[in-house]
């Protein structure tokens, strides 16, 4: 009887999977795996929001494989530790994983090798799992990843994808390998009272609805604050409940330019992944460096205490930050200017921001999300890297009547359209009594002071 190990990481589901597939045609009996790394716990990334996200998707995998006659075993542990110990207890020959892209995933694959490469037990980690099209597949000529996004989405475009994976049948599990409970969403404090909940059999969920109900006007409403009209797709793409090759492949088949819109943001995340396979410091380190001189804890404390909980003066960025705060989610569209302010206007060092965002954010990929607060930042892959968002143009143009800033922001919620986005302009008397606090910077001044940091005239 043979045996393989799949070990699951950041791709939680059934349908499409490479490495079960290859795994159940090479044994006879299969051990579905999920470590419970403390390394992810020790940098930080265990935080509430997607620890209970997390539980959720490990309790329907774990589901999922029992209706199928199998079952989910979960360990604690440093990875290459426990998959040892597991393949040594049922003779498993083969370990087959996702490839990472991240510096700390191709670490915990080194380390897995290592550990059995004396062992006669093989490693196999399968690309296009976590993305589309695998990092590194597609290179420009004399370098080894593509640095601007429209090269890449011409080329990727263009790019054949392979075949979606059905859902195995069954799943035959050995009978020797024993595992842990199942952590519980219940048992985690300090989730956000909108989460949404997690696992693959949601994400289907999600997913049929979207392509039946709002895939057709994407390229229409995906900007629009108050409709509230993107997929929110993100959290199950971050834990793998959902195939990305099948999201891609499924909005082609679909067709339109509504589809047409959601798969180039699709491929906006294998970009990213293939900037950051190519240079794994830029999670931590400038993609590009512009010599700034960025304002930290000790210097501006008490503004980045504001942005955090919201409480700027400015409507769209404190609707982002508490929307944030509530669902663990915001829009792409708040994002932007949010993080602008803190970067451009504040002129606040994007780590921070991001490590804010990583702290709060259920689909928190290290990724996508250190990569997109570069863009902002001027750091990362923004062709015009001195751009600034201000807040209140963004607000008139992607949320006119202030629907999503009274959503966020209930002390506005009695006040005009014509004021929403500048509070500060009614009558003093009125102001006051809103209990809305006023700007915390000028606009003018803080643009001023980018410029200067920049040493340029233009913002």
């Amino acid at each position: 009887m043979t045996v393989a190990v799949v070990l699951f990481t950041a791709d939680l589901r059934l349908h499409d999977h490479p490495p079960l597939a290859a795994a159940r045609a090479a044994a006879d009996e299969v051990v579905p795996l999920f470590v419970r790394d403390p390394g992810v716990a020790a940098a930080g990334f265990d935080v509430p929001n997607r620890a209970a996200f997390l539980a959720d998707c490990l309790a329907d995998l774990d589901a999922s494989l029992r209706r199928r006659g199998g079952r989910l075993v979960v360990r604690s542990g440093p990875v290459e530790r426990e998959v040892a110990a597991v393949a040594a207890e049922c003779g498993a020959t083969e370990v087959h994983l996702a490839a990472g892209v991240t510096g700390y995933a191709h670490r915990r694959e080194e380390r897995l090798r290592e550990a059995l490469r004396g062992r006669g037990v093989e490693v196999r980690a399968h690309g296009a799992v976590t993305t589309a099209v695998p990092p590194g597949a597609l290179t420009p000529s004399g370098t080894d990843h593509y640095a601007v996004f429209t090269p890449y989405f011409r080329r990727w475009s263009t790019e054949g994808l392979r075949d979606v994976l059905p859902a195995p049948r069954s799943v035959r599990v050995p009978d020797a390998v024993r595992g842990e409970p199942l952590p519980s969403r219940d048992g985690t404090a300090g989730v956000s009272p909108g989460l949404p909940p997690g696992g693959e059999t949601a994400g289907r969920e999600r997913l049929a609805r979207w392509l039946r109900e709002g895939l057709d006007a994407y390229h229409e409403r995906q900007d629009d604050l108050a409709g509230d009209a993107t997929s929110r797709l993100s959290p199950y793409l971050h834990f793998g409940a959902l195939s990305p090759v099948e999201l891609v492949r499924g909005a082609r088949e679909h067709g339109g330019p509504g589809a047409e819109a959601f798969v180039r943001q699709l491929c906006w995340r294998d970009f990213h992944h293939q900037v950051l396979a190519a240079r794994p410091d830029a999670s931590f380190r400038d993609y590009r460096t512009r010599g700034d001189r960025w304002r930290g804890e000790d210097e501006a404390h008490e503004e980045i205490a504001a942005w955090r909980e919201g409480r700027t003066g400015y409507p769209l960025v404190d609707a982002a930050m508490r929307q944030l705060r509530h669902e663990g989610w915001t829009h792409n569209r708040a994002r932007l200017p949010a993080a602008s302010f803190l970067t451009k206007t504040l002129y606040v060092d994007w780590r921070i921001g991001a490590r804010h965002f990583l702290d709060l954010l259920v689909d928190g990929d290290i990724v996508n999300n250190q990569m997109n607060w570069q863009w902002v930042a001027g750091t990362g892959t923004d062709t015009r890297p001195h751009r600034v968002l201000n807040p209140v143009v963004q607000g008139r143009r992607f949320d006119p009547r202030g629907a999503y800033v009274r959503r966020w922001v209930p002390e506005l919620r009695e006040v005009e359209d014509r004021f929403v986005h500048e509070p500060w302009r009614l009558p003093e008397e009125r102001r006051v009594a809103l209990g809305y606090p006023p700007p915390l910077v000028d606009l003018a001044d803080g643009l001023a002071r980018f410029r200067r940091a920049r040493g340029r005239d233009e913002g």
